[in-house]
């Protein structure tokens, strides 16, 4: 059963058509990555579902609703949860801060300190800054506090924008062991990411974009050794 479709989608930044009639699915469980270089569409993909931008043709169907108009502080509020490239954390405000930003939507105070709980069996790290800034935090304790944050809303849909950018090596094998864990406990993952072998990894299936278009889908295992792909993302 898809919780998420995507039909004939078209997006645009003002005369820069930058979704070229996409369409791609995501089943209940799955965790589906998108692949592709820079500028290809990826993180456009994303904003398009989460409602940061509008498509101007094509509908987002979630949970069987069509969500392409609806705005993004809505469709916060139904259980898609995206964590944008770059982490965008609030630097001036305290982790404890953050991780509440990220139950906005939720006014029982016990309900907040369950999930944070929760949080911290994920990111223990985070339990231990805190009171800290999280302006002051390393960028792979900055992009713990970002996932962090998201899942506060308890969401049945996770938007991963390039989670690895910037990491260590080190840094990068525990967020993708936590995204492996996350989906194990039955989270549902679209997952944007420039490391195509350790995406191509953990994915039940992959797209990859091309200046806008979807040029290649299969499932993950088939993707890591197709030749072409091979070629242009794994070398």
């Amino acid at each position: 059963m898809s919780i998420l479709q995507l039909n004939d989608i078209n997006t645009y930044y003002g005369g820069i058509h930058a979704l070229k009639g996409i369409s791609i699915s995501v089943e209940k469980g799955e965790i589906v990555t998108l692949i592709g270089s820079n500028g290809a569409g990826k993180s456009t993909t994303l904003k398009t579902i989460s409602g940061q931008v509008l498509p101007k043709t094509g509908s987002v169907i979630y949970e069987g609703k069509d969500i392409s108009k609806q705005p993004a502080h809505i469709t916060a509020q139904t259980g898609i949860a995206h964590v944008p490239e770059g982490r965008r954390i609030f630097p001036r405000l305290s982790v404890k801060e953050n991780l509440e930003m990220g139950a906005f939507i939720v006014k029982d105070k016990k309900v907040i300190k369950e999930r944070m709980e929760q949080v911290f069996d994920y990111f223990p790290r985070l339990r231990e800054r805190l009171t800290q800034k999280g302006g002051t935090m390393s960028g792979g304790e900055q992009q713990m506090l970002a996932m962090g944050r998201a899942l506060m809303s308890k969401p049945r849909l996770l938007l991963l924008d390039e989670p690895s950018m910037g990491l260590a090596p080190v840094i990068v094998e525990q967020i993708f062991d936590i995204i492996s864990d996350l989906n194990k406990e039955g989270m549902t993952i679209l997952l944007v990411e420039q490391n195509a072998f350790q995406a191509l990894q953990i994915a039940n299936r992959g797209y990859v974009l091309q200046t806008g278009e979807i040029v290649m889908a299969g499932q993950g295992n088939e993707l890591i050794t197709n030749e072409s792909v091979r070629e242009a993302y794994l070398a």
